[in-house]
């Protein structure tokens, strides 16, 4: 099972995906993919180490599947949050 580590920057509350050097990223292609559990246990303890330092909130590992090399998450939940609103904001009336 892959996984990737997924939070709320807690400056914005924007989505954020742990990268390579422990580093907050925007984009889930550019989120570090986990394919150990000795590595999912280290990085998710970087990652809580950030939301004591409030960087993040509520860091979580997430299930991914990698597709023609980009992740992708297995639950809904977390394709919305990667991915923004399942409605398309451009079709309303701006009248």
């Amino acid at each position: 099972m892959q996984q990737m580590i997924i939070a709320n920057r807690l400056s914005d509350g924007v989505v954020v995906f742990l990268a390579r050097g422990d580093e907050w990223v925007t984009s889930i292609d550019a989120g570090v993919v986990i394919a150990r559990s000795v590595e999912a246990d280290r990085l998710l303890a970087a990652a809580k180490a950030d939301e004591q330092r409030c960087i993040v909130i509520d860091p979580n590992l997430i299930e991914v599947v990698v597709e023609k090399g980009l992740p992708r998450p297995l639950a809904i939940r977390e394709a919305i949050r990667a991915f923004g609103p399942t409605v398309r904001t451009d079709m309303t009336d701006a009248a």
